[in-house]
């Protein structure tokens, strides 16, 4: 859940640096400095979207410095474009409180063996790469030992729990952040910082869609027929918990609308399986719902809309304009907790992006992505609902016909479907700035390993003064 937990998010995640913000490091000298032949980097990755991302990564700073040893803990996209992986970590992509207490002793063995590997082998820089309960630990153990700690692609610490930015400035040196206002809240904050941009939006310009696949679902779903999607999610967890609902929700549509398609999403073939066998348990014939695994960038640009669990999928829905109702199912006293943790007015970064495009218009300078009290609404009130482009449900209960109520409005009126893809477009263009985001980040990387964190934060006092 974007401004949730993941993994044992609980125990904490680095994201800061140490000493106030320094001004533009590229502008300032920072970017001179001078490059290491053969630098080495440690990676720690754990999310399966993580992995993509620290892989396209690898293949920049490889690019920049082909002897460029990369080392670490990732999955199976790293491990392609050359990383030595220590461990898949994407297998441990778990949430909450318990399941973190369940894997304590796998991941205090990670850390160690981290530990033993920044002992006893000469380390230029640790990047880390969201996942934040694991990465806390392993950034604690690099600073220990004097090496220098990169966040790509910080963890979301300004959504809930906000206090937690106390303890992380001291474990990480610098925060390259993918989003406009998450960078003015680390600066309010004190942190060293830099704005490169999101790499889904440089990830989806880029990529290559399957055109045979397209065409079979262009065939199962011809003009005048509707393709409603279900994206589920990547984490076991996640699955089990929502796509019941989703499927209840996408049933009552078909109800209204015999000839929808309904397509789902699969991250992985266990989850196919598992989907499969909760539609026939339901009593579906699997003739009438496709699941396929691997094939999500092409499902979202066939969609009439799609129903998907919160989390940077919503990104990627942004980026291919596809209409999105998100939901997001957790338990009755989770759903407690968050009115006191909680600070962000939605649970969805496209809406929360939204937002705070309409402050840059009226040239505000609050930060009314936030809540400013403690406790938050149970529920989002009107007017806050009104500015969601992704209208989304942070559910307790089964919400499966609301969500359908939803999907039904924009299937009866067109003009308010093409409406809200007109309005994903705009706040495209002022979140993708068409920028190299990716490549920024190498670049950065690189000039960096020779800095530390009392440097970097040293430089931009100098700077200042």
């Amino acid at each position: 859940m974007e401004g949730g937990a993941s993994p044992a998010e609980i125990m904490s995640s680095p994201t800061c640096g140490r000493g106030a913000h320094t001004p533009n490091l590229a502008a300032n000298g920072f970017m001179n400095a001078p490059k290491n032949s053969s630098p080495c980097f440690f990676f720690s990755a754990g999310e399966p979207s993580g992995d993509l991302h620290a892989a396209e990564l690898i293949v920049k700073l490889r690019e920049k410095s082909p002897d460029a040893k990369i080392v670490g803990y990732g999955g199976p996209k790293m491990e392609e474009v050359g990383c030595e992986l220590l461990r898949d970590l994407t297998q441990l992509a778990i949430m909450w409180f318990g399941r973190a207490i369940k894997n304590f002793l796998t991941f205090k063995k990670i850390v160690d063996d981290a530990d033993a590997y920044f002992a006893s082998h000469k380390i230029d820089a640790v990047v880390l790469v969201d996942y934040p309960g694991l990465n806390w630990w392993i950034a604690r153990r690099a600073k220990a030992r004097g090496i220098p700690v990169f966040y790509f692609m910080p963890p979301q610490i300004w959504s809930w729990a906000t206090w937690r930015i106390k303890k992380m400035k001291r474990f990480v040196d610098y925060i390259l952040c993918c989003l406009p206002f998450e960078k003015r809240w680390f600066e309010s904050h004190g942190c060293n910082v830099e704005y490169i941009g999101h790499p889904f939006f440089e990830e989806v310009r880029n990529r290559t869609l399957d055109a045979e696949f397209l065409d079979r679902l262009r065939e199962a779903a011809p003009p005048g027929v509707r393709l409603l999607a279900i994206l589920p999610g990547s984490r076991n967890q996640e699955v089990h918990h929502n796509f019941d609902d989703m499927l209840s929700a996408a049933e009552i549509v078909r109800r209204e609308y015999p000839g929808t398609k309904i397509v789902v999403a699969a991250f992985k073939d266990s989850q196919k399986q598992w989907i499969e066998q909760r539609i026939v348990a339901r009593k579906i014939s699997l003739d009438s719902i496709s699941v396929y695994v691997g094939k999500t960038p092409e499902i979202m640009h066939a969609a009439t809309c799609c129903i998907a669990v919160s989390g940077s999928v919503s990104l990627e829905l942004l980026a291919s304009n596809c209409p999105a109702v998100i939901y997001y199912r957790i338990g009755r006293f989770g759903h407690i907790v968050q009115q006191f943790f909680r600070r962000c007015r939605y649970i969805t970064l496209v809406n929360l992006l939204a937002v705070d495009r309409e402050d840059e218009r009226r040239g505000s300078t609050d930060l009314s992505v936030f809540y400013k009290d403690y406790p938050i609404p149970a529920e989002p009130s009107d007017a806050d609902k009104r500015r969601m482009l992704f209208p989304e449900f942070l559910a307790n209960r089964d919400r499966s016909g609301e969500v359908a109520k939803t999907v039904l409005s924009w299937f009866r009126d067109a003009a308010a479907l093409l409406k809200r893809r007109e309005k994903l477009a705009t706040l495209l263009k002022y979140v993708d700035k068409g920028e190299n985001t990716v490549d920024h980040a190498a670049e950065y990387l690189l000039h960096g390993v020779h800095k530390s964190a009392c440097a970097i934060g040293e430089y931009g006092q100098n700077a200042r003064e």
